[in-house]
């Protein structure tokens, strides 16, 4: 039984909350609605309850947003007559009228719809509604026909659909006033109201004088997200405006200061923005010049914000010049001694002006053209000025002033031009004025063309030079980059007749100062034997490296043709992609694609990064770097061999791929050419080749000889030179081999390594370094043999004892001289040697 009740008891609860749901937004006859309770509209966007704004004590029936965090009360309905305490009471009446009483006795009622029982009697069945407009109306039942609304008497607040007007059948004006205080929703001191005398204007009223004016019809139709409506008719006369996005929670408010906002819910944000507002400033206050002048919001002080309409002079020049008070306005010249009816008169046109006040215009025509307005206006002397205005679709109208010309403010963005009427004197001033104006201008416009020809031609005169300038330093680049006939390397076209380039980009160096924000110290990455190596980024958002020579460098012109005619022709995933470069200026450049995780040295040799580097990424970077050599070996339309491979010329990608660079050294084999023999050797201690560090000889197997030095490092994690000074072995190689013949091999493994690697893949891995680094290059494997090898569990032989594998004899001699020693074994032949 117990468990019975358990059950019902919730299960009434939610019949009589959903009953209570079904009817929230409506009251029937008899029904009421006491202090606490509410109404809420069907899509829940309005409220109708009991709130105090100040004192607690006061109540008030009021309607706000329900949606919105902070209570935003939209609607009054005691605003005049506060509840003292919690005891109102709203009810529908057994006449159908919706009355507001004190307390629940319903005796003393304190405001009502004040619908008649005349309208009520014949269907007194009515039914009190909040729409989700936010408007609430008292309809009977049976006809749906609605006796009174809330929007047919607003209090500060204008909601999307309301009417601001009047209807002439009903006689109910629409307008809103303000409250007293934030606090005291009582009738204040503003009324703003559409005035229907001349042509309709919205004017704001403090009292029973004019405070400011909104721009008279026709405006804009869509401002600040709002689309306004204007109808003018027998029946009614009304503005009204909607919201382009229905979500959007728009308002126009008439606060108690006499501030007129419109104002934008942020849902984000939880509170109301200003889309707009007025009056705020000089200008914007009805009248501030007086009559017959217009007000310059943009004036800049100390110019006077007032000015008098052409044909008029200051009422008051004290006023006017040093007191600055243009109040007094302004009264036509030669009033007594010139007519303005049939002796020669005309007008002045007055551009981009919010118009004067329409109390005392007419429209003389909804579709009238320029000329037909203007000699309406002129056959009536009491016509003291006109305009011409576009209305909705093509048709002009006609309006036209009889009398005062009140309140006209410049207005550049939204205003229209008016026709100010003179007497014949003013005109011919005007005129005379402005031929002479004309005539300066005319003599200012050749002045002007006289400056400009001089300038043009200075800075013609200087643009040619600059251009023959620029062309001489690029033509001596051009001649030493492509002046190559006498260069045993160069690449003939297949028929033999010349020289074949590639398709080199060329940068602007205005385009490389931007990128590198002028190779700012921020942006620089590192430094070679090429020179500095800058980041930058490009307009379209690509990121670059830009190698720039140094003039310092120890390389030069040739290596930097070797940059751009070889790696230009080398397409791989393993080769650093060369994207243009820029020979402006006396230090040329190279750019290319940008490597986020700089050059694999930068995570091997340090202590920190080189745990980010596990076993299976460095096999795939010795792999990685084994193809990237195949192919400038083998696979490429060019044989080349690279001279300079070393830990720091192989450049990791943002997946840490990597990808050979730095091609400076490069040398080109032409057809079955297997042996090269150079005077000059240029490269890298520790990574170049025996033979080619004796006897200037390189060949394919040099470059193995440095990726077998390369594949150990990665093993080991130690620089192969670091072994000079560390070590009593002149190599690590040296070192490895004599571990290896002990098969104490893994003993060289980076401990960062040991929890990661295979034992049996890593100790392939050195046999195969061992194999590249075999002093006699005939041993060493090719590239071809070594991509095999790491991609297969073929057998693999037995390495020979590398170079350089000797202790050093005794403390008496230093690594200086036994690298001297050894250095030198070939003076004859070796007459440079340049080592970076």
């Amino acid at each position: 039984m117990e468990a019975e009740k358990g059950f019902l008891l919730p299960f009434l609860l939610m019949i009589i909350h959903f009953a209570v749901s079904a009817s929230m937004d409506t009251i029937a006859i008899n029904q009421t609605i006491e202090d606490g309770g509410f109404l809420i509209s069907k899509e829940n966007n309005f409220v109708l309850g009991f709130f105090s704004p100040g004192n607690p004590k006061y109540r008030y029936l009021g309607i706000w947003y329900y949606k919105v965090r902070e209570q935003t009360v939209v609607w009054v309905a005691n605003r005049n007559h506060p509840i003292n305490g919690s005891s109102g009471v709203l009810s529908v009446n057994q006449y159908g009228n919706l009355v507001l009483y004190s307390n629940h006795s319903r005796k003393v009622p304190v405001w009502s719809a004040n619908v008649s029982r005349e309208v009520t009697k014949t269907d007194t069945c009515c039914v009190a509604q909040l729409l989700d407009s936010g408007n609430l109306i008292l309809v009977q039942e049976r006809s749906g026909r609605v006796l009174w609304e809330s929007f047919d008497y607003p209090t500060d607040t204008q909601l999307p659909a309301m009417k601001f007007g009047l209807n002439r059948e009903t006689g109910i004006h629409q307008f809103l006033t303000s409250w007293r205080s934030a606090d005291d929703p009582g009738t204040g001191d503003y009324v703003l109201e559409l005035n229907l005398k001349g042509s309709p204007q919205g004017i704001l009223y403090k009292g029973t004088k004019r405070y400011w004016r909104v721009v008279p019809w026709p405006g804009k139709n869509h401002v600040n997200g709002l689309n306004f409506s204007f109808v003018h008719n027998q029946k009614e006369t009304f503005v009204t405006f909607f919201p382009v996005d229905a979500s959007l929670i728009l308002r126009t408010k008439l606060e108690y200061s006499g501030l007129v906002l419109h104002l934008i819910w942020h849902e984000s944000e939880g509170k109301w923005k200003e889309l707009r507002s007025a009056p705020k400033y000089l200008c914007e206050f009805y009248g501030h010049c007086g009559p017959y002048s217009m007000c310059n919001p943009l004036y800049l002080y100390p110019k006077f914000e007032c000015d008098c309409l052409p044909g008029y002079e200051p009422q008051s020049p004290r006023d006017w010049n040093f007191l600055k008070d243009g109040s007094g306005g302004c009264v036509r010249k030669r009033k007594e001694s010139s007519s303005l009816c049939n002796q020669g008169e005309g007008f002045v046109k007055v551009t981009a002006v919010k118009v004067p006040d329409t109390s005392e215009a007419v429209w003389l025509g909804l579709n009238m053209s320029p000329v037909d307005c203007e000699l309406q206006c002129k056959r009536n002397c009491t016509c003291s000025a006109y305009s011409s205005t576009s209305l909705s679709g093509k048709e002009t109208g006609c309006l036209a002033w009889y009398g005062e010309l009140t309140d006209t403010v410049i207005d550049i963005g939204e205003g229209s031009d008016i026709y100010v009427r003179v007497d014949a004197l003013e005109l011919a001033e005007i005129t005379q004025k402005s031929n002479g104006f004309l005539e300066k201008k005319h003599l200012l416009a050749i002045l002007l063309v006289s400056i400009f020809s001089a300038w043009f031609v200075i800075i013609l005169f200087a643009y040619l030079w600059f251009k023959k300038k620029r062309k001489t330093v690029r033509n001596k680049w051009n001649a030493k980059l492509f002046n190559t006939i006498n260069d045993p390397y160069y690449i003939e076209n297949e028929d033999g007749g010349g020289v074949s380039y590639p398709e080199i980009v060329y940068f602007n160096l205005s385009i490389i100062l931007s990128a590198t924000d002028n190779f700012s110290l921020a942006n620089k990455l590192g430094q070679g034997g090429f020179g500095l190596v800058y980041k930058g980024q490009l307009s379209n958002g690509q990121e670059i490296a830009v190698k720039r020579l140094s003039k310092s460098s120890g390389q030069g012109i040739k290596e930097f043709k070797n940059e751009v005619l070889l790696i230009a022709k080398l397409q791989h995933q393993n080769l650093v992609k060369i994207l243009g470069c820029c020979i402006q200026g006396e230090e040329p450049m190279l750019v290319y694609e940008y490597m986020p995780n700089k050059s694999l040295d930068s995570f091997l040799f340090d202590e920190t990064r080189r745990s980010i580097l596990d076993w299976r990424k460095r096999f795939d970077i010795i792999v990685g770097i084994a193809r990237g050599i195949l192919y400038i070996h083998q696979d490429s339309r060019l044989r080349i061999i690279h001279r300079d491979l070393k830990t720091s010329n192989i450049l990791l990608d943002k997946e840490m791929n990597p990808k050979i660079s730095d091609f400076g050294l490069a040398r080109v084999f032409k057809g079955d050419q297997s042996l090269e023999k150079t005077n000059r050797i240029a490269g890298t201690f520790g990574y170049m080749s025996p033979e080619y560090v004796a006897f200037g000889k390189f060949s394919t197997k040099s470059d193995v000889f440095s990726f077998g030095v390369i594949l150990l490092e990665i093993v080991t994690g130690k620089k192969n030179n670091s072994f000079c000074q560390e070590d009593s072995y002149l190599s690590m190689a040296g070192k490895i081999w004599h571990l290896w013949k002990e098969e104490r091999a893994l003993e060289m493994v980076d401990s960062s390594l040991k929890e990661s690697c295979s034992g049996h893949e890593v100790l392939r891995c050195i046999q195969i370094g061992l194999l590249c680094v075999q002093e006699d290059a005939f041993e060493r494997p090719s590239m071809s043999a070594v991509v095999v090898m790491l991609n297969s569990e073929i057998s693999l032989p037995s390495p020979r004892q590398p170079p350089f594998t000797f202790r050093k004899p005794s403390n008496s001699y230093s690594p200086l001289v036994a690298q001297k020693e050894f250095y030198c074994v070939d003076e004859e032949t070796i007459t440079e040697v340049v080592c970076r």
